[in-house]
């Protein structure tokens, strides 16, 4: 490095310590204290659960990306975020960030999520803090941490109001959900399969958190693991015989080859959800209401689903829903026909 470009990058870095330094102490969700700048108004994060999490807060803060939005993901986002830099992720499982990048963007912090053992990450929290960025955790290890996620982000980032706005909504709808459920007797209640990929040979176990929503809506997940442990990747292989014999009462997909093949496959006409009609088709502008990612998206997925597994019950307009849902989260007006092309498939 040049002398000059050496310089540059000490009176960054020393710049950067100060502006730090000169802040107030938090208590993350983890439980830590960390000195933060009093005000915060650049952030980046560790992983896109968190980046998309900090979107819906406020996107303008967003200093960086994990990973780029798609040209397709651009038509609902924010114009603040569609030119911003991709400086990676932190934070085990192989993610990588662009320190270079990063240290360019200067984030006032990096926002993290609560992942297994935190001593994993010193290495990255050390390598941050010698930036003179803080780490500052957050928890949304199931969908119901979201209410409190965004509280803690509304107080840390200073946008109270807001994030009580969201976290209201997500508390409503998993009354709403509640109540449905409670008001089926669980004999009734349907047996669910996720079918994943093109072939729809490959699913979640019930303790997985990626088909969490199938239990959150009262229903029963067909793939119980035999190993009883939580099964966090997922995507495991499930033979079609095998669900034939689960014979689900309906079938959830994200795959779009899938739904668009398995009422023409023959091989697929015995099972009881093809039967019925009841496959349904996870509706995924911006990000998936249903799964990958398990985000924020999901409290309307939760509505969705189950609004599909109990039309009688649940007598909601979802078009009129999904529309506020999206004026609300995302700050975009959802045109009424694409909504009901894709509810009512």
């Amino acid at each position: 490095m040049k002398v000059s470009g050496l310089l540059v990058f000490v009176a960054l870095f020393l710049t950067t310590l100060c502006a730090v330094s000169q802040g107030r102490e938090i208590i993350d969700m983890a439980g830590r204290r960390v000195t933060v700048p009093d005000r915060i108004r650049k952030v980046c994060t560790d992983w896109p659960i968190m980046m998309y999490l900090v979107y819906a807060v406020d996107p303008t803060l967003l200093a960086g990306l994990n990973t780029p939005f798609t040209e397709y993901q651009k038509e609902y986002a924010h114009p603040s975020v569609r030119a911003l830099p991709v400086v990676g992720g932190f934070f085990g499982q192989g993610r990588t960030a662009n320190m270079e990048a990063l240290f360019k963007v200067k984030p006032d912090i990096v926002v993290a999520e609560i992942w297994g053992n935190l001593a994993l990450n010193r290495k990255s929290e050390e390598l941050l803090a010698g930036l003179g960025i803080p780490v500052v955790y957050v928890k949304v290890d199931v969908t119901s941490d979201y209410m409190d996620a965004f509280l803690f982000l509304g107080g840390l980032l200073g946008k109270e109001k807001r994030a009580r706005t969201l976290s209201d909504y997500g508390k409503a709808a998993f009354r709403e959900t509640a109540r449905v459920v409670k008001s089926i007797p669980v004999a009734e209640r349907p047996r669910v399969y996720y079918a994943e990929g093109a072939t729809g040979l490959f699913t979640e176990c019930s303790t997985s958190f990626h088909g969490e929503l199938i239990r959150l809506a009262g229903a029963k997940n067909v793939h119980t693991c035999s190993d009883g442990r939580l099964k966090v990747r997922g995507m495991e292989a499930v033979p079609l015989e095998q669900v034939m014999r689960y014979d689900p009462d309906v079938i959830v997909t994200m795959d779009r080859i899938f739904y668009a093949n398995v009422f023409k496959d023959e091989r697929w006409r015995g099972v009881k959800a093809v039967k019925t009609g009841r496959v349904y088709l996870s509706p995924g502008f911006f990000l998936n209401w249903f799964d990958r990612p398990p985000s924020f998206m999901r409290l309307l997925g939760l509505k969705w689903l189950t609004w599909r597994l109990y039309p009688e019950s649940y007598r909601i307009d979802m078009v009129k829903e999904a529309q506020r849902f999206y004026r609300l989260f995302l700050g975009v007006d959802m045109p009424e026909d694409k909504l009901k092309k894709a509810l009512y498939r």
